[in-house]
């Protein structure tokens, strides 16, 4: 980014210029990372600039940005905050800068070594679609990783799912109290949609029990620990962990319904993966840790387990 950043430093030494001062009275022109809370690229601290001018920094931010709008292809807009002239950058000067930095290691041979890179991402849970957020990192995950190939590194992408837990059996009890053997071609619906609609259903139950219970005189705390539908969850999580047969069987018709859903959507966005990794296969080596910890006394377990 030194090139982009003297080529504009250049610009903007003339936007001040073109203000009525000669080149000998300007001081050094220093750029600096817009901070992340507001909008821009690049910015301008134009303080040091108002003596020799005459004029306030917003004004004098305001006059360097108008110009630099005008004259530079590097600036696709601006804008002012106290004296600070936040530039946002625009994206042919960008595609530049990349193109001139893969450019650069081909010829210096350092994109001939060949690293390689592991780039993790989307990693959903199997009791819901695929949310904002996990398309914001899709599509994240897969430019770097487009990015990093093309600059000559070797880039495995790796989706970690997780697959187990209290928040998975939440969507499994839900269906086996209300399900009525629905399906994903009975419904009409995506299977990672039809997963979710028993998640929103465990929380309905939930809280419908504990309001109940709340009007029988317990109290808030008893009412969570205690609500029927979630002593269910947490015995079918001790069953998943004890490999009762039909939990393990619901936990994998459930399970593969969401995985048809996210492979529907992720090639609808043009998303792929070399690995698959599962929570359901790497739990066991983070409890043997626990337990060995338990042993050698570095850790240790309450009354409630």
């Amino acid at each position: 980014m030194k090139i982009l950043e003297h080529r504009l430093e250049e610009q903007i030494r003339k936007a001040i210029q073109s203000l009525g001062v000669t080149d000998n009275q300007i001081p050094t022109i220093v750029l600096q990372i817009t901070k992340p809370e507001f909008e821009g690229d690049l910015t301008l601290v134009c303080f040091p600039f108002t003596i020799f001018l005459g004029k306030g920094p917003e004004q004098i931010g305001q006059a360097i940005g108008e110009y630099l709008s005008k004259y530079s292809v590097d600036v696709e807009k601006f804008n002012v905050v106290k004296g600070f002239l936040n530039l946002s950058i625009s994206n042919i000067s960008w595609l530049g800068e990349f193109l001139e930095f893969t450019q650069s290691e081909r010829v210096s041979g350092l994109s001939k070594v060949q690293q390689k890179v592991l780039i993790e991402y989307s990693s959903p849970n199997t009791n819901k679609p695929l949310h904002l957020g996990h398309l914001r990192n899709n599509f994240l995950g897969s430019a770097l990783s487009e990015l990093l190939k093309f600059a000559g590194y070797e880039v495995i992408k790796a989706n970690l799912v997780n697959d187990r837990g209290i928040h998975i059996c939440k969507s499994m009890v839900a269906y086996q109290e209300t399900g009525n053997g629905e399906t994903p071609e009975s419904s009409g619906l995506k299977g990672d949609h039809l997963v979710g609609k028993y998640y929103v259903k465990y929380d309905q139950m939930f809280k419908g029990q504990m309001a109940e219970m709340l009007a029988n005189g317990s109290n808030e705390e008893e009412a969570k620990i205690n609500a029927p539908i979630a002593l269910k969850a947490k015995q079918m999580l001790l069953d998943w962990e004890a490999g009762v047969p039909e939990v393990i069987e619901l936990w994998k018709k459930m399970n593969a319904w969401v995985y048809a859903g996210f492979d529907e959507t992720y090639k609808r966005l043009g998303v792929s993966f070399d690995k698959f990794y599962y929570e359901s296969d790497t739990y066991i080596l983070g409890k043997d840790i626990v337990d060995e910890g338990l042993a050698n006394g570095i850790f240790y377990k309450k009354d409630d387990g």
